[in-house]
């Protein structure tokens, strides 16, 4: 035992070693990640507090191939905080989605603020919701649904059924339930 132990005593320090070095590396890697979105969200909180319109217009990167600008990542997460506060993370995320692909669709303006800001289109802007306090999950998950994670599948509509009182959506086939929102193509 102790002859074989002392031949591969090297490759077995080896072993280790990559091991704790492997280690150490994914949560350097984790630990930068973490920092750059934590950066991006004190210069977003920074710029609302000011008005920092240098900030808000500076470019995001993101996972998809289309770019996106600070101003879309505050504005979008502002109407998840209004429209899907309390919600499951995953429903959050989802009504960052439901914005997004409209912004695909022929039938909704092609821009974040142009669908947020469509005439009847979101409770949270007309009711004021949509300036309540920002829950940090908020832009997490706007951030989410612009790297292109979309819970929906592709849909366009989603709504309460406790609290919508419009006839027409409730026609739209529902894809799926995710906490209190139904959301349907």
């Amino acid at each position: 035992m102790g002859k074989l132990l002392k031949k591969y005593s090297l490759f077995i320090l080896l072993l280790l070693i990559s091991f704790i070095l492997s280690v150490y590396s994914a949560k350097l890697i984790y630990d930068i990640k973490k920092a750059s979105y934590e950066n991006i969200e004190k210069k977003l909180e920074k710029a609302l507090e000011s008005t920092n319109k240098e900030v808000l217009n500076e470019s995001i990167e993101t996972q998809g191939s289309t770019s996106y600008q600070n101003k879309d990542l505050y504005l979008l997460a502002r109407v998840i905080n209004g429209e899907a506060r309390g919600e499951p993370y995953i429903g959050q995320v989802a009504i960052g989605a439901v914005v997004i692909n409209r912004t695909k669709h022929p039938g909704f303006p092609k821009t974040i603020s142009g669908v947020i800001y469509q005439p009847g289109a979101f409770s949270c802007v007309s009711d004021g919701q949509i300036n309540a306090k920002l829950e940090p999950t908020a832009l997490k998950a706007a951030r989410d649904a612009l790297n292109g994670w979309d819970p929906t599948n592709g849909c366009i509509y989603y709504y309460n059924p406790a609290k919508t009182t419009n006839r027409w959506i409730w026609s739209r086939k529902v894809m799926l339930v995710i906490g209190k929102h139904r959301f349907a193509k």
